[in-house]
């Protein structure tokens, strides 16, 4: 029995992010997916230490943003493959988030990405209430939207402008500035876990590419070599 006295429901009784399903029980598309977030979230995560030095901010992989209550509940709900929030709680009421709920947390993510299995028309259906587009430009609201195509090598990015998702012309390197994080958006041809495909990476606005963990202590450990050091095991 919920106390009346808790100030979290006694306003709304509508269930919070421990309450809703984490998933609709559907498999991941393909296997590029995983890597793929892994690969955004390494890599940016020294730029998010900087904007929030505090820890203040929530990136999700295939977390469900729930935007309104239906039954089942989890229809209620997209998951883009990769989204981040800034100036919220890593934790939430001290758990780890099984789901982001827009009626409890209020603030939208700044940009949210869909990598597509099929044909690309799941993730560009405008249809009202039901297609992705549509629900990430009228209800769930992310700043910046985009739709990467590994087979066809390209990202699609739209950012928000007037309520409406107006697509982006890429810049001079074929990027997309997402300017609020100082990053660049694009597409890298390289080799990351084993597999050489046109990945979805950042850059930082002077267009140098912002690299993983491994990459960073591979650079570190050429540059000593190159000095005549050898790095310890």
């Amino acid at each position: 029995m919920t106390s009346a006295t808790d100030p979290s429901t006694a306003l709304t009784p509508f269930p919070d992010h421990t309450q809703l399903p984490e998933s609709n029980g559907t498999f991941v598309k393909n296997w590029q997916e995983h890597p793929q977030s892994i690969l955004l979230t390494d890599s940016i995560t020294p730029v998010l230490k900087q904007l929030h030095p505090e820890g203040e901010y929530c990136i999700g992989q295939d977390l469900g943003i729930y935007w309104r209550l239906t039954d089942p509940p989890e229809r209620g709900a997209e998951a883009p493959d990769w989204f981040y929030v800034g100036n919220v709680p890593p934790l939430l009421d001290g758990q780890t988030r099984r789901s982001y709920v827009l009626w409890r947390e209020f603030i939208a993510p700044l940009i949210a990405l869909e990598f597509v299995s099929g044909d690309g028309s799941e993730e560009r259906d405008k249809t009202p209430w039901q297609g992705k587009f549509w629900i990430y430009e009228q209800v769930i609201h992310p700043a910046f939207y985009g739709i990467y195509e590994v087979n066809k090598a390209s990202v699609e990015v739209y950012e928000l402008i007037g309520g409406q998702y107006q697509l982006l012309a890429a810049n001079e390197r074929g990027h997309y500035p997402i300017t609020r994080l100082g990053v660049e958006l694009g597409i890298w041809q390289g080799v990351y876990q084993n597999a050489e495909l046109p990945w979805l990476r950042w850059w930082d606005l002077q267009g140098n590419l912002l690299l993983t963990g491994d990459e960073r202590a591979d650079r570190l450990t050429a540059q000593l070599r190159s000095l005549g050091v050898e790095p310890e095991a």
